[in-house]
């Protein structure tokens, strides 16, 4: 018998159920973030856990570094890791507080003229880094980094000084995007489901939506690939799905397919799962550790997408 007072065992799930084959990969192959994630998510973990590990990231600057988003090697913070940061704590209703006043202060020292981030900070120079995001230096404003953190933010009902040019700057640029890809779409799409003002985030959502069935930017037949163009600088099988820009029922982007063709994306998802238990990144490989470090955050996501849809898990 258990002493008195013990913490109640987590459920263990069916075996050889998805949820149970992902356990055993994550505890296998996973840093310890992404295990006290798992934990969380689906074994009744709690929060402390993951801010604990996440704390291992962060630097004097308020922002976070030290590969946290696996594709940028290096100490140094960047505002791709720091909104990887915000995500996490955001998963785990954390994102508040003192800790997100010195992330902001941080977003503000490495913010472009226009208020704006940069998807990658010149710091990164002498460190590696992904082929695929090049390191200049008057590094532009970008949608794709500044998008999801904005979005995170206003979600979380931060309000900083910060915010405010760094609102603007996306309104205008998703309002204006004509040609455009599917992680920019995401960006777009994460910073729109959050977006204060709610008419306008509705009617900037149609309007991508129709953009996106126009340019063929999500692969809306898993079974006939061939028919969906990859988008230039991507890997030669880097579809995107809708449930790549639907993340769950709520999202403005679940508007843009149908019934039938969200069906058919959440059972390519779900039959994504591989021999050991986790799912595959689909962007380039560039070296082998950051695939390794990158698959159980593929798989966390990957799990918390079938469930929001009420897909069996496990």
């Amino acid at each position: 018998m258990p002493e008195t007072g013990a913490s109640p065992l987590p459920p263990t799930p069916p075996a050889r159920s998805p949820l149970f084959r992902a356990e055993q990969f994550v505890w296998l192959t996973a840093r310890v973030l992404e295990q006290r994630l798992f934990a969380y998510h689906f074994l009744n973990g709690a929060a402390d856990p993951v801010e604990t590990a996440l704390d291992a990231y962060r630097n004097e600057d308020g922002g976070y570094g030290h590969a946290l988003e696996p594709d940028l090697r290096g100490p140094v913070s960047q505002p791709l890791h720091t909104g990887r940061a915000l995500h996490v704590l955001d998963a785990v209703e954390r994102c508040g507080g003192q800790r997100v006043d010195r992330v902001c202060r941080y977003l503000t020292s490495v913010s472009t003229p226009d208020g704006a981030l940069p998807a990658i900070h010149p710091s990164q120079r002498g460190y590696p880094a992904a082929p695929f995001i090049p390191i200049v230096e008057d590094a532009p404003s970008s949608l794709l980094a500044t998008g999801p953190v904005v979005g995170l933010l206003h979600r979380n009902e931060v309000w900083h000084a910060w915010l405010f040019r760094a609102t603007e700057f996306c309104w205008q640029a998703v309002e204006s995007l004509e040609k455009s890809h599917p992680y920019e779409i995401e960006a777009a799409v994460a910073f729109l489901d959050s977006a204060p003002d709610r008419p306008r985030a509705e009617a900037a959502a149609d309007r991508l939506g129709r953009l996106v069935r126009e340019q063929r930017l999500a692969a809306l037949d898993p079974d006939d690939l061939d028919a969906y163009p990859v988008s230039p600088g991507y890997a030669p099988d880097e579809h995107h799905f809708p449930h790549d820009y639907a993340r769950t029922p709520r999202s403005f982007a679940r508007a843009w397919f149908t019934d039938d063709e969200m069906t058919r994306s959440l059972d390519h998802l779900a039959g994504e799962q591989q021999e050991d238990g986790g799912w595959p990144i689909r962007w380039r490989q560039w070296a082998p550790g950051t695939a390794l470090e990158a698959r159980p955050t593929v798989t966390i996501e990957a799990l918390r997408t079938l469930r929001a849809y009420g897909r069996s898990i496990g």
